[in-house]
């Protein structure tokens, strides 16, 4: 006869699986420490292949397009003073020597050119060299500023207390060594002058300082709120040690697989140990409530019994819902935004290893741990026998009410589609962040005093050399400025026309009636070349190239929010045509219309995934349980989650982003599991009792029991989120409590409804 194992040799094999375990664990927390980063660069979040991404790279580099720095120094009584005009002086050539800082691309009051007429001609000149000391030349460089619409404005605000001075940067010299150095360096130059710093470099380092300070926030917080709830559901300290166990392992590997492959941590990726923690710990509720039950009814059964029943017997549910879950995050891998294609990779994996250590680790742990599983209890016995009749009765309300319950799935579902097509995209980076949080108050002062801190960039093309400088192309130019700045989003914009304008103006005694481009082709062609004499002629090809070929129109907005830029777009887009008829392309650059793209790339990603996995999660149920019919049964309550989710959003108003838009893929991901566990446990009663009744008594006590104890603690894991340093998190964690109370539901009560009239596993109808 072959000899059975015992439990003191199971016991020895428990540990060996245990250490070998920790010891893989201890790898990858190594991993985590030495190659865990926080990708700072927000255009990492894109795709680089994307056509109009590498439209814009192109055209950044032929006309120097950078992200700057903004430094806006404040004096309330103005900037026209010694001691402030020496400190612009300062911080420009302190600038110039801070390594990734172009020296050559910094634009101040002390660095502007100011373009004037002579007697000979035209002439470029410096504001001031030295700092003006009496109140004569302060004076004289008042009104200087004033006449030059170039400067004032632009530099030196309308009220003249700010002046503002800009330090381009290459992408890749960022860090937040560098972040840290630049806000300490304009801190250095406080008093009695006020220094803002802002730009898009400075959001991204304030995204990647609160980011890690955020998850060492929330991961301890949830786990605390998982310990405490999971000990009110299981009733036992050593399964709730052994089922956090094995969420915190899962969210180890997954990281640690994440740090070995040298993968960035994005904003979005602080989600994904909540995620675990709550997928994690509805396996091990699964298990231990079957392990609960059947110590129940057999309370002289032994720990190998109980461990090779819950085995036996949970072994599939587990897998069905761990695999369609997979497949849920696995179909975010369709979206081309980074951030969330990597948060479906990496949470699908960390799914994967909550569900292997779930099935292998919860009993190892069990076996190693001294003392012999105490079963139920009297007082749980009776508990047991309470949710039970709870059970029963609530299987016939459901079916007693059923109009009522179908009637308000129905009105839900209307006022669902009116909010959905409420529903609006969002790639604002500011408004990841507190509204009253120091970045984006310092992002408002500078808005309110300039032209804005984003930028859509207008790119003009032509195969004719000389086109951006014939008269009618100049005009057009003129004219679409013009009319962007008709919007109150919009602050200013510039362009070559900019320097003709004030170039015509100042040959013609700086009488205003010049300001405007001229009709003669050769005599704008003589301007740009006494410019390109006197002057600093890297200033012009930030404008235009040196064939005249090709042309850039900055146009700088006091928003980044995508409804804005979208309003900015259009008016723009109603000169492609006119532009066209002067054999003229019209094509855009810069972070502003990336940004805007960013936005058409979530809400494409998120249609296909959502899609794909609801038809693959439908196909995947229908060949587990072997019925079409139970493919669309299960996928009632996802589909009813998902649609309620979105209406939720449109009608409060909260906009799809990088960390919003993955609501649906998890009310997909973890919503289908109470179907699962639903449907296969229906079955199983089904085929052992041969009882309609019997099987849905059974069922509600045993699956609903588990359920609901699964959705408690997810609901209360993600509301942790609340407390969120990120307002996208806050809407997140409110949305997903929200998801997986609709999915209890909806599972509990429409799909409970569906499964139990169409008579599925009973070959008579039974009442």
């Amino acid at each position: 006869m072959k000899k059975q194992i015992t439990e003191k040799q199971l016991r020895v094999y428990a540990w060996e699986f245990i250490l070998l375990v920790l010891i893989i664990s201890g790898w990858f927390v190594s991993e985590i420490y030495q190659n865990s980063r926080m990708e700072t660069n927000l255009d990492k979040y894109m795709p680089q292949d994307h056509p109009a991404f590498i439209y814009s790279d192109m055209a950044e580099e032929w006309f120097n397009i950078r992200d700057g720095i903004l430094i806006a120094i404040e004096h309330p009584d103005g900037i026209y003073n010694s001691g402030t005009l020496d400190k612009i002086r300062e911080i420009t050539l302190a600038l110039q020597e801070i390594p990734g800082i172009e020296a050559n691309d910094i634009t101040s009051l002390y660095t502007a050119d100011n373009i004037v007429g002579t007697e000979d001609g035209l002439d470029v000149k410096a504001f001031y060299k030295r700092t003006p000391q009496s109140r004569d030349k302060l004076d004289e460089l008042q009104r200087l500023v004033r006449t030059n619409d170039m400067v004032q404005g632009r530099i030196v605000s309308q009220d003249e207390t700010v002046s503002l001075i800009v330090a381009s940067i290459a992408d890749s010299i960022f860090s937040m060594e560098f972040y840290n150095q630049i806000l300490d360096f304009a801190n250095g130059y406080k008093g009695p002058e006020n220094i803002y710093v802002a730009g898009r470099p400075i959001v991204e380092g304030t995204m990647a300082f609160l980011g890690p300070k955020d998850m060492k926030t929330m991961v301890p917080l949830v786990i605390v709120v998982i310990i405490v709830v999971l000990y009110i559901a299981l009733r036992s300290i050593r399964q709730t040690v052994a089922t956090l166990s094995v969420v915190l392992l899962s969210t180890i590997w997954a990281f640690g697989l994440m740090a070995a492959l040298n993968i960035p941590i994005y904003a979005v990726s602080i989600m994904i140990p909540v995620m675990l923690i709550a997928i994690g710990v509805a396996y091990g509720i699964h298990l231990y409530n079957n392990m609960q039950l059947y110590a129940g009814k057999n309370p002289d059964a032994g720990l190998k019994e109980l461990i090779w029943d819950m085995f036996r017997k949970m072994w599939k549910p587990v897998f069905m819902s761990a695999f369609t879950t997979i497949v849920g995050f696995l179909s975010l891998l369709t979206s081309d935004v980074y951030p969330i294609k990597y948060f479906g990779l990496f949470t699908a994996f960390g799914v994967l290893m909550a569900f292997v250590f779930s099935l292998f680790f919860i009993p190892a742990f069990e076996f190693a741990m001294p003392g012999r599983y105490k079963g139920t209890g009297k007082n749980k016995e009776r508990s047991q026998k309470k949710t039970e009749r709870f059970a029963q009765k609530f299987a016939d309300a459901v079916l007693k009410h059923k109009a009522f319950v179908i009637s308000t799935t129905i009105v839900l579902l209307i006022v669902a589609v009116i909010g959905i097509q409420k529903v609006w995209i969002n790639s604002s980076f500011l408004e990841n962040f507190e509204r009253n949080s120091e970045i984006v108050r310092t992002d408002a002062f500078v808005n309110t005093h300039f032209g804005g801190t984003s930028t859509i960039n207008v790119v003009l093309e032509s195969e004719e050399n000389g086109s951006m400088i014939r008269p009618e192309v100049e005009k057009l130019m003129v004219q679409m400025q013009a009319d962007a700045e008709t919007l109150a989003v919009v602050g200013n914009s510039h362009s070559i026309t900019n320097f003709i304008r004030r170039m015509n103006q100042v040959m013609h005694s700086d009488d205003k009636a010049f300001d405007v481009i001229p009709d003669d082709q050769e005599l704008i062609a003589q301007y740009l070349l006494l410019y390109e004499m006197s002057g600093d002629p890297d200033n012009l090809w930030k404008t235009v190239d040196y064939d005249y070929r090709k042309a850039n129109i900055v146009v700088q907005i006091k928003s980044d929010n995508s409804k804005d830029l979208k309003q900015v777009i259009e008016i723009l887009e109603k000169y492609r045509q006119p532009f066209d008829e002067l054999n003229v392309q019209m094509n855009y650059a810069g972070s502003g219309y990336k940004a805007l793209v960013f936005t058409d790339l979530i809400l494409k990603g998120q249609i296909k995934s959502l899609l794909m996995s609801v038809v693959i999660i439908i196909l995947l149920l229908a060949l587990m349980f072997r019925k079409l019919s139970l493919g669309f049964i299960g996928s009632i309550p996802i589909v009813l989650t998902a649609t309620l989710s979105f209406g939720l959003m449109g009608l409060l108003n909260i906009p799809l982003s990088t960390t919003t838009a993955l609501v649906s893929s998890i009310a997909v991901g973890i919503g289908v599991d109470y179907a699962v566990h639903f449907i296969e446990r229906y079955r199983v009663n089904a085929l052992r009792t041969g009882s309609k009744a019997q099987t849905v008594i059974e069922t509600m006590h045993q699956s609903g029991r588990a359920i609901s104890f699964n959705a408690f603690v997810v609901i209360m894991g993600f509301m942790v989120l609340l407390f969120s340093a990120f307002p996208p998190n806050r809407s997140l964690g409110a949305l997903v409590s929200l998801n997986m109370f609709f999915s209890f539901i909806a599972t509990v009560t429409i799909m409970y409804l569906v499964i139990y009239r169409s008579n599925i596993y009973f070959k008579k109808k039974q009442k």
